[in-house]
Protein backbone atom coordinates (compact mmCIF):
# COMPACT_ATOMS: atom_id res chain seq x y z
CA UNK A 1 0.00 0.00 0.00
CA UNK A 2 0.99 3.05 -1.29
CA UNK A 3 0.08 6.90 -1.20
CA UNK A 4 1.97 9.66 -2.52
CA UNK A 5 0.44 13.37 -2.38
CA UNK A 6 1.65 16.04 -4.84
CA UNK A 7 0.37 19.30 -6.41
CA UNK A 8 2.28 21.20 -3.40
CA UNK A 9 3.89 24.57 -3.62
CA UNK A 10 3.89 28.65 -3.18
CA UNK A 11 0.61 30.52 -3.79
CA UNK A 12 -0.51 34.06 -2.93
CA UNK A 13 -3.47 34.93 -0.19
CA UNK A 14 -6.52 34.36 -2.50
CA UNK A 15 -5.46 31.95 -5.11
CA UNK A 16 -6.07 28.09 -5.62
CA UNK A 17 -3.98 24.61 -5.80
CA UNK A 18 -5.45 20.89 -6.38
CA UNK A 19 -3.44 18.66 -4.06
CA UNK A 20 -3.85 14.77 -5.27
CA UNK A 21 -3.27 11.73 -3.60
CA UNK A 22 -2.42 8.65 -5.91
CA UNK A 23 -2.81 5.39 -4.04
CA UNK A 24 -1.69 1.90 -5.08
CA UNK A 25 -2.08 -1.42 -3.52
CA UNK A 26 -5.86 -0.66 -2.60
CA UNK A 27 -8.75 0.99 -4.56
CA UNK A 28 -10.04 4.55 -3.18
CA UNK A 29 -13.38 3.50 -3.49
CA UNK A 30 -13.29 0.52 -1.33
CA UNK A 31 -11.73 2.60 1.74
CA UNK A 32 -12.79 5.92 3.12
CA UNK A 33 -9.61 8.46 2.26
CA UNK A 34 -8.95 11.74 4.27
CA UNK A 35 -6.51 15.24 4.02
CA UNK A 36 -4.68 16.10 7.20
CA UNK A 37 -2.28 19.48 7.47
CA UNK A 38 0.07 19.94 10.18
CA UNK A 39 1.64 23.38 10.18
CA UNK A 40 4.81 24.01 11.65
CA UNK A 41 4.40 23.74 15.63
CA UNK A 42 1.32 22.62 15.70
CA UNK A 43 -0.85 19.26 15.79
CA UNK A 44 -1.47 17.73 12.74
CA UNK A 45 -5.72 18.37 11.94
CA UNK A 46 -8.22 16.76 9.64
CA UNK A 47 -9.20 19.33 7.49
CA UNK A 48 -11.52 16.61 4.70
CA UNK A 49 -12.46 13.21 4.75
CA UNK A 50 -14.81 11.12 1.99
CA UNK A 51 -16.89 8.35 3.38
CA UNK A 52 -16.58 4.94 1.43
CA UNK A 53 -20.23 4.07 1.83
CA UNK A 54 -22.41 7.12 1.22
CA UNK A 55 -19.80 9.32 -0.67
CA UNK A 56 -20.51 11.96 2.11
CA UNK A 57 -17.94 14.38 2.70
CA UNK A 58 -16.63 16.00 6.24
CA UNK A 59 -14.70 19.50 6.20
CA UNK A 60 -12.91 20.97 9.08
CA UNK A 61 -15.35 24.41 9.88
CA UNK A 62 -11.61 25.96 8.76
CA UNK A 63 -11.82 25.27 5.14
CA UNK A 64 -15.83 24.71 4.78
CA UNK A 65 -17.24 26.32 1.59
CA UNK A 66 -13.59 26.56 0.03
CA UNK A 67 -11.97 23.30 0.14
CA UNK A 68 -13.59 20.50 -2.19
CA UNK A 69 -12.40 16.61 -1.75
CA UNK A 70 -13.16 14.10 -4.82
CA UNK A 71 -11.85 10.97 -6.29
CA UNK A 72 -11.27 9.61 -9.65
CA UNK A 73 -11.89 5.69 -9.51
CA UNK A 74 -10.48 5.20 -12.61
CA UNK A 75 -7.35 6.21 -12.31
CA UNK A 76 -7.19 5.80 -8.16
CA UNK A 77 -6.46 9.11 -7.38
CA UNK A 78 -8.28 11.48 -4.39
CA UNK A 79 -7.82 15.19 -5.01
CA UNK A 80 -8.25 18.49 -2.50
CA UNK A 81 -9.37 21.39 -4.39
CA UNK A 82 -8.57 24.38 -2.07
CA UNK A 83 -9.88 27.65 -3.37
CA UNK A 84 -9.35 31.19 -1.48
CA UNK A 85 -6.64 30.22 -0.03
CA UNK A 86 -5.21 31.98 2.81
CA UNK A 87 -1.96 31.80 4.98
CA UNK A 88 -3.26 30.01 7.83
CA UNK A 89 -3.94 27.23 5.00
CA UNK A 90 -0.25 27.18 5.28
CA UNK A 91 1.05 23.60 6.38
CA UNK A 92 2.21 19.84 5.31
CA UNK A 93 -0.84 18.14 4.02
CA UNK A 94 -1.04 14.05 3.84
CA UNK A 95 -3.32 11.90 2.50
CA UNK A 96 -4.56 8.77 4.80
CA UNK A 97 -6.55 5.46 4.41
CA UNK A 98 -9.09 4.41 6.91
CA UNK A 99 -9.45 1.05 8.44
CA UNK A 100 -12.29 0.77 9.77
CA UNK A 101 -12.08 -2.56 11.74
CA UNK A 102 -9.53 -0.99 13.62
CA UNK A 103 -11.08 2.69 13.84
CA UNK A 104 -7.58 4.07 12.76
CA UNK A 105 -5.64 5.67 9.74
CA UNK A 106 -3.11 3.27 8.45
CA UNK A 107 -1.76 3.90 5.82
CA UNK A 108 -0.08 7.52 5.10
CA UNK A 109 1.63 9.60 2.56
CA UNK A 110 4.82 11.43 2.87
CA UNK A 111 3.02 15.01 2.57
CA UNK A 112 3.63 17.85 0.39
CA UNK A 113 3.98 22.14 1.60
CA UNK A 114 1.16 24.35 0.51
CA UNK A 115 2.73 27.71 1.40
CA UNK A 116 0.34 30.46 1.34
CA UNK A 117 2.41 33.91 1.33
CA UNK A 118 2.17 37.19 -0.96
Amino acid sequence: VQLVESGGGLVQPGGSLRLSCAASGFTVDDYAIGWFRQAPGKEREGVSVRSRYDGSTYYADSVKGRFTISRDNAKNLLYLQMNSLKPEDTAVYFCAKYLASWGTWDYWGQGTQVTVSS
